[in-house]
């Protein structure tokens, strides 16, 4: 079935539940190292305790996609997976600040990312599925201004309700989460289900184009689906994978420590109960916010961009560009200049939450996308793993627990990325511009009819 051409208007709204995932997203990147210090937990520590993030990707992702390629009810394909996530992961962002230990913040870490999870993976396949090839990556493109606008919020919040609504500015910290960051979480889990509730509303989806195998088979014939998936996966996303496992380590990185990094070593706190830490991380907060608005004001140039440079060149340089924001980090003082460092972290962004899907969503059978969108995502979650699980004894035998080389070493890891992009081949590369048309257009079609 030939796919109509949506309006930009129907892009948006079949792509706004991506802004409530975000918004949960970011409230967690920006604030669970600080959450975990401050219920007592060492920076060699912190690692191992973002393992529930990647490891409920690995498990979740894959299964819900293979799912939901498998799915069609009253509700539709992808739909019945954003509204379940929606609902469990509110759940979650209301709970977590309220955590008394260190334990429980870890387990209701697995239960939010497991959450988030379940909403986010079908949502890569949604795309794919709603849209013709030709405007394929600009909705990976909507998806990522939504990412970028949903993360400037998140990360901002408790700074903004410190700082001009005065929530909790006088508190006594003692070591205990800051009651901005506590109504942050229960601000974002409105947030996150409304969201998704609005694109569940807004947006029908098409009937599958082959029929739906049923989930016969039970979870054996599954594994055994999703692993002949793997076995045949082609070469373009293994190419891509090998890029994506670069990347996300320095992405890795920097979620970890970058936070705690601005608190100790650009603020000088002394310890978790100071008010140089608070007001670090929660700059750094402000810093995430940074780079997601370059974020949201990049999107909008990629379709013209991808069409000048191409997709794949496009995705190089924006990723040198990202190393160069975290390295920079190593000669900053004070904290103004952060800013202009997550302004390259920002253009990476961007081409991370587009260009690999653009490309990758040309190279995939229709009727298996959301299994290898699944399959895909181990390339994020295994390099996550192996950092959750290793890169605390790097801190502790190389890196002497200097949050601040953590950070730079993100960097590296985003230019080996770009050396390795190189070597991906877009097998659906826009064709040529022709006289008379935009750039955009040539790039990912007109927006729609």
């Amino acid at each position: 079935m030939e796919k109509p051409a949506l309006t930009l208007r129907q892009i948006g709204n079949l792509s706004f539940g991506f802004f409530g995932i975000q918004f949960g997203w970011g409230l967690q990147m920006a604030n669970m190292s600080a959450i975990y210090e401050h219920l007592g937990a060492n920076a060699d520590q912190i690692p191992i305790l973002w393992l529930a993030a990647p490891l409920t990707g690995l498990l979740v992702q894959p299964v819900i996609g293979h799912m939901s390629d498998r799915t069609w009810n009253r509700l539709g394909r992808r739909r019945p997976y954003f509204l379940a996530g929606a609902l469990l992961s509110s759940a979650g962002l209301l709970a977590m600040p309220h955590a008394s230990a260190l334990w429980m913040a870890a387990v209701l870490l697995w239960v939010l990312d497991a959450s988030i999870n379940i909403s986010m993976e079908p949502f890569r396949a949604f795309v794919a599925d709603m849209l013709p090839p030709r405007q394929r990556a600009q909705g990976f493109a909507m998806q990522s201004l939504f990412i970028g606008l949903g993360a400037v919020i998140a990360s901002a919040l408790p700074y903004l309700l410190t700082n001009y609504f005065h929530v909790g500015a006088q508190e006594p910290l003692h070591g205990a989460i800051p009651v901005s960051v506590k109504l942050s979480f229960e601000m974002g889990a409105v947030v996150f289900l409304g969201a998704v509730l609005w694109t569940i509303f807004t947006t029908k989806e098409y009937p599958p184009e082959e029929p739906v195998a049923r989930h016969g088979g039970g979870p054996v014939s599954q594994a055994r689906e999703i692993v002949a998936a793997i076995a045949a996966m082609p070469v373009t996303m293994r190419r891509l994978a090998a890029v994506q496992i670069s990347t996300w380590l320095g992405l890795f990185c920097m979620w970890l420590y970058f936070p705690v990094a601005v608190a100790h070593n650009v603020f000088g706190a002394p310890n978790e109960a100071s008010s140089l830490y608070r007001d670090g991380t929660e700059w750094a907060g402000i810093c995430f916010a940074m780079y997601s608005a370059v974020c949201f004001l990049y999107s909008f140039l990629l379709p013209a961009l991808a069409a000048k440079f191409g997709r794949k060149m496009t995705h190089i340089l924006s990723l040198l560009c990202g190393a160069s924001g975290l390295i920079s980090v190593a000669f900053i003082h004070s904290k103004y200049p952060l800013l202009a460092s997550m302004t390259g972290i920002g253009i990476a962004w961007a081409s991370i939450l587009a260009m690999p899907y653009a490309i990758l969503a040309g190279a995939l059978p229709p009727a298996k996308m959301g299994t290898y969108m699944g399959v895909f995502n181990f390339s994020i979650v295994l390099p996550e793993i192996v950092a959750s699980l290793g890169f605390g004894w790097v801190m502790n035998h190389w890196l002497n627990n200097n949050r601040l080389a953590a950070v730079v070493s993100g960097g590296a890891f985003l230019i080996l990325a770009a050396l390795l992009m190189a070597r991906v081949h877009d097998e659906t590369a826009p064709r040529t511009v022709t006289a008379g048309q935009t750039s955009a257009e040539g790039a990912f079609g007109a927006a729609g009819a």
